[in-house]
């Protein structure tokens, strides 16, 4: 078995609206794990929407919260606006540039923020801001959730993670699977708290992260 690849969205075409396979094969698990970790109103806001094809999911699945996507890259910004329109929701903003290192944030507050595959695809100065912001977006109790392939020193890798982690550090160095241990000292250096760690289909994991 081929080790997967990390879906880039300059990779994805030339159209307006992308496609990202591995949303077909995770969106039905995630929401599952979402049906226990998302508030009961308010605004969530997802960073590193990708293609949009998520939050477009999320909203028809969660109908009573607003879903605020986001991402760094332009061509990303106008796949969400696509998925949208052609989604009819009524729940999903506008999505807003938001690269998770820079300081000024678009968004001020939300209820909850979802983060799903981007910590592996990304440099480690990401994660520490993405904590930092969240700390100061979200009220107490809060959900910030993680989704992606993580290493666990106590659990043994899968070799197709292992695999990824080398094609990853191949493309960019200072990209790679991360260690949960690490996460999770990040997440309480911003007074977070883990409260889940769901295993998921294809090796990957789901982590809740609470605001004391």
């Amino acid at each position: 078995m081929s080790e997967p690849r990390p879906w880039l969205i300059d990779e994805a075409g030339s159209e307006a609206r992308r496609h990202a396979p591995a949303t077909l094969r995770n969106r039905d698990a995630i929401a599952q794990v979402l049906l226990s970790v998302l508030p009961a109103s308010g605004t969530v806001l997802e960073i590193a929407s990708g293609s949009g094809e998520h939050v477009v999911h999320f909203a028809k699945a969660f109908p009573h919260l607003q879903w605020q996507p986001s991402d760094c890259e332009g061509a990303a910004l106008r796949s969400i606006a696509a998925w949208t329109a052609e989604s009819g929701g009524t729940n999903i903003l506008p999505p807003v540039p938001i690269d998770v290192e820079q300081d000024d944030w678009p968004v001020r507050h939300a209820d909850a923020i979802l983060c799903i595959n981007m910590v592996h695809i990304s440099p480690w100065s990401a994660t520490l801001a993405l904590f930092r912001h969240a700390a100061a977006l979200l009220p107490s109790g809060a959900p910030l959730y993680l989704y992606g392939p993580f290493v666990r020193h106590d659990v043994m890798t899968a070799e197709s993670n292992l695999a990824f982690d080398a094609s990853l550090k191949a493309r960019n160095p200072a990209w790679g699977l991360r260690d949960v241990a690490d996460v999770d000292a990040v997440a309480a250096d911003q007074g977070f708290a883990r409260t889940d760690l769901i295993e998921m289909p294809a090796n990957n994991l789901s982590l809740v992260y609470r605001r004391a």
